[in-house]
């Protein structure tokens, strides 16, 4: 259900980098009331900064397709920023991937790629005026001090020991930890704001801590680093952000955002927070996404059961169904939990368009036409999509011995079962009808092998001249050429609609998530596919070819079944 008020409903439509969104929702209506009262002279200047601590998951893809579609809308400006102030946590390899999935996304952030680092003289000397003018001091209390402090949300806070220090005192300890002279731990430098107030952010917030961790960008030259909400907020100023538009979590950080830039006197960024998305069966938080990473559940952070927008695109996602999701699921001001669903639903709307039919048999069951002439083989026109003519069609091999799925075949089937059976006949797509006349099976085991069949040379239209119907159309693929594949089939990762939920969200992992398939055999034409390359296997589902693939050797990942689940709850 919905929860969005009406306002915040209003004419959803995809969102795409290449013109501008026409969306409405209670973020735009405060930029119009913005752009109408002449605030920032009209400019609308947004920005996407992620910490460089991991991958970009499908939560991140909402906030990328807001920021760059509200500045494509206002023909404004979008900066790819990244908050880079804990070294500890950052990589380069975290910088280079969100790059990558930005420009995958479809976005642009031209010349203004930036980094908090690239401030952090700036910042310094920021935090040397709040010092001058008593807004800041240096404190000597350990991070569990620090805590202790801080009191409860029903309890006030207690004033450090230290926060009466002079200006000249803190001036000169402040120089002495950039100059490296005490522990990592020793010190820190502390806003003096308010150890009574409501909001526990606004207690003495630490601005800097004492770290010695080389940086990916700027090295040794610093042993001291800012906070995220010090260093964010003064990011935006220098960089002349109008709004600042971030998630829920940091309603309450608002305070101190505006607090800082208040002190500062200087450009003051409009900060608004929107609601994240939250998905079924899906953790969004990187530090769970890491832990998947480190202890081993999953292969890395482009595993195609992963969340990651990597991973989204390993598994066979289009960026125009990530755009289109963010858009139709909108922006609103609480919290709520998307289906899986939807995404889904976006995914196969796109590739039912673009994706080329082909045939593919995931477990094989040999099938030899016993009046189909020896040696002989032929070739059958096939249509690559329905839904697209300018495709075209491919020409298939037709040859004596085929192969069909194992589940297309049944001894003694029940009445609605239209597919083969002895004594049944059926339509191959493309092709001929033919007859089960004969099984042949494992001595040992009864498991069927092989059948016999016959067919009519009369029925290549598809159609038989007598008028004669059957019910079952069956997809095929020729044992003379069809080529052997590796499928990987995979259902959600966790078996919990809401694995946060659980005590331990591990708990919920699925150990049935994938299904590795190595027998299977597809139409040659795929033999040349290249990774990312997205088909429709007839009857299977939309498949992507794998970046495992080799010639000779393609790897397949299914990336959405046919069934459309979100569809059919929307037509009810």
């Amino acid at each position: 259900m919905d929860e969005r008020k009406p306002e915040e409903r209003k004419a959803d439509v995809t969102c795409d980098s290449a013109s501008s969104s026409t969306s409405f929702d209670f973020i735009r209506t405060i930029i119009e009331r913005d752009r109408a009262d002449g605030k920032n002279e009209g400019r609308v200047h947004t920005r996407f900064p992620p910490e460089p601590n991991g991958y970009l998951h499908i939560g991140h893809a909402k906030s990328i397709c807001l920021n760059f579609g509200i500045a494509a809308q206002y023909k404004g400006l979008c900066n790819l920023r990244f908050d880079d102030t804990n070294p500890s946590k950052e990589d380069v390899e975290y910088v280079d991937s969100i790059m990558e999935d930005v420009r995958w996304l479809g976005f642009d952030w031209a010349d203004r790629l930036f980094y908090a680092s690239d401030y952090f003289e700036q910042l310094y000397q920021y935090a040397i005026g709040l010092i001058e003018s008593g807004k800041a001091f240096v404190c000597d209390l350990s991070a569990e001090e620090i805590r202790e402090y801080r009191g409860t949300l029903t309890l006030p806070g207690r004033e450090s020991p230290y926060r009466g220090r002079t200006v000249r005192e803190n001036l000169d300890l402040f120089k002495r930890m950039r100059d490296g002279e005490f522990e990592d731990g020793s010190r820190t430098l502390r806003a003096k704001i308010d150890m009574a107030s409501g909001n526990i952010n606004m207690r003495d917030p630490v601005i800097y801590r004492i770290q010695r961790t080389s940086h990916h960008r700027t090295g040794d030259d610093w042993c001291i680093y800012p906070m995220y909400d010090y260093a964010h907020c003064c990011s935006d100023s220098i960089e002349g952000i109008t709004h600042s538009i971030c998630t829920l979590e940091f309603e309450d950080h608002r305070p101190l955002y505006d607090w800082y830039l208040e002190q500062l006197g200087i450009f003051h960024s409009q900060q608004i927070e929107f609601a994240r998305l939250n998905l079924t069966y899906t953790v969004m938080s990187k530090r769970k996404l890491l832990q998947l990473v480190e202890e081993g559940y999953v292969t890395g952070w482009n595993d195609p059961l992963m969340p990651t927008i990597s991973g989204l695109r390993r598994r066979g996602f289009t960026p125009e169904s990530i755009r289109n999701f963010c858009d139709t699921i909108g922006v609103a001001k609480r919290d709520s939990t998307v289906s899986i669903d939807l995404l889904n639903h976006c995914l196969r709307e796109d590739l039912n368009k673009r994706a080329p039919r082909v045939m593919a048999v995931l477990h094989p069951l040999k099938v030899v036409i016993d009046n189909y002439p020896e040696g002989r083989s032929e070739e059958v026109e096939a249509v690559n999509n329905p839904e697209d003519p300018e495709m075209g069609s491919r020409m298939l091999s037709f040859s004596k011995e085929i192969y069909i799925e194992k589940s297309d075949f049944m001894e003694d089937p029940p009445g609605k079962f239209f597919r083969l059976s002895p004594g049944r006949e059926i339509r191959l797509k493309h092709a001929y009808f033919i007859k089960c006349e004969s099984v042949v099976k494992d001595d040992l085991t009864g498991e069927v092998k092989e059948l016999h069949c016959t067919y009519d040379p009369e029925t290549g239209s598809g159609q038989a001249p007598d008028g004669r119907k059957v019910k079952g159309t069956l997809h095929w693929v020729s044992a003379e050429d069809g080529v052997k594949a590796t499928v990987r089939l995979y259902q959600h990762l966790f078996t919990s609609e809401d694995p946060g939920a659980a005590g331990d969200f591990k708990e919920t992992i699925n150990s049935d998530a994938l299904e590795e398939l190595t027998d299977c055999v597809v139409e040659p034409v795929l033999t040349d596919s290249s990774p990312g390359d997205h088909f429709q296997f007839l009857r299977n589902g939309y498949f992507c070819t794998d970046t495992d693939s080799r010639p000779g050797a393609p790897v397949f990942n299914r990336t959405v079944g046919l069934r459309d689940s979100w569809a059919k709850i929307q037509n009810k």
